[in-house]
């Protein structure tokens, strides 16, 4: 927190506006419920809860490799995430029916229950502020929930703030991760389009998940006003206050009860290790793709680039020498020569804009993605220990 500033004051005259970037994502929600049927051992036995999040906000994680052991101590995350102390039995607390998350039985095994009230958020207009008689500088982004209609402002520092409040709440979520943090450029447009592009990628997941989705601190972070500091400020103290985290996180989950609710613990185990197996050649190959990608997409922007516009300067030459030869006869050649010149200059720039209209958009979701292969071995490790 870079000041004591907690909600970003709407645009004013101080602010210059950025032009509105094209909305990045915005069909690519998928719904997805627990991130995989493996992740649960969620039966009667009152046991398997997956998960841990330890990263940083950020998105630090994103770029690392799923695979990599981060801890020598097995049960660090296991003791971290409060599922030492919930399969010992000291969690302790009064489990309101507004903190129960509900797990169903779904047509792939259980998953969590539907939101019954799907929204989507925009992250609009990102606009350069200025506080403290224009000493501090920052963007303020707006957001428009699609079940309040009402926008509000928030900075990066908030979304910061919401990530790590929703990483220590929820150790059995894979809670996205946010785009990197920034020293210097960070008004420069390029680099505001593309945190607002990843921002919107984010919002588009927490918006699609059935328990991130219905967290009091997101929907504070979605509704409270931006010009009412105190309001924040509560809402911001209530969620640091939570006491549903750590161990009495489990006490919240419901499980099914009945016939056909119980889980068989060996199947269990075989889906978690093959799920395990996945995540691991998934990290390996997203991190190839996203290599592979970005190399191709430099030699588009640079390499092919230029070697178009080489040619493009070889028949202007020629074209130019022809145009001394004042013959009436030659005048539709030398055209025809400029003409051809304009065109390999004209396919230089095509390839060097290719780039923002296909690879862009699949390195930004596998980095998305990147971030949750990087969450999951510590999911894994948490559920292998309450199972």
């Amino acid at each position: 927190w870079d000041d004591s500033s907690t909600v970003a004051e709407e645009p004013g005259a101080l602010g210059s506006s950025y032009p509105d970037y094209e909305a990045a994502g915005g069909g690519a929600s998928s719904r997805y419920r627990l991130s995989t049927r493996s992740e649960l051992s969620l039966g009667s036995r009152g046991g398997g809860h997956p998960a841990s999040h330890p990263h940083p906000p950020g998105g630090s994680g994103a770029k690392s490799s799923a695979t990599v052991s981060r801890n020598l101590n097995r049960f660090s995350t296991f003791v971290k995430s409060g599922g030492e102390a919930f399969v010992l039995g000291e969690a302790s607390g009064f489990v309101k029916d507004g903190d129960k998350l509900c797990v169903v039985l779904g047509p792939r095994g259980p998953e969590w229950q539907e939101n019954p009230y799907p929204f989507q958020c925009s992250i609009e207009d990102p606009t350069k502020q200025t506080k403290f008689k224009g000493m501090k500088s920052y963007i303020a982004y707006k957001l428009v929930p699609s079940h309040t209609g009402q926008q509000v402002h928030r900075r990066y520092k908030h979304f910061d703030w919401l990530y790590g409040r929703l990483a220590e709440k929820f150790p059995v979520i894979s809670v996205p991760h946010l785009p990197e943090k920034q020293a210097t450029g960070r008004f420069e447009e390029d680099f505001i389009s593309k945190r607002r592009k990843g921002l919107a990628w984010w919002m588009d997941h927490m918006c699609s998940h059935p328990v991130l989705a219905q967290c009091d601190a997101f929907q504070h972070f979605l509704t409270c006003p931006s010009t009412d500091e105190k309001a924040w400020k509560q809402g911001k103290r209530k969620a640091e206050k939570d006491e549903m985290v750590g161990a009495n996180f489990f006490l919240t989950i419901s499980v099914p009860a009945g016939p056909g609710s119980s889980l068989d613990l060996q199947e269990v185990e075989s889906q978690v290790d093959g799920f395990k197996a996945f995540t691991k050649k998934m990290d390996e190959s997203a991190l190839q793709l996203n290599h592979t990608a970005n190399e191709f997409a430099r030699k588009q922007v640079t390499g092919f680039k230029k070697e178009y516009q080489k040619v493009g300067h070889s028949f202007k030459c020629l074209s130019q020498a022809f145009e001394l030869d004042q013959q009436a006869f030659s005048t539709g050649l030398n055209q025809a020569i400029a003409f051809t010149a304009e065109a390999y200059d004209a396919i230089g720039d095509f390839f060097a804009d290719q780039p923002r209209q296909d690879l862009d958009p699949v390195m930004d979701l596998l980095a998305l993605y990147q971030g949750h292969l990087a969450n999951f071995p510590d999911i894994i490790h948490v559920q292998k220990g309450n199972a």
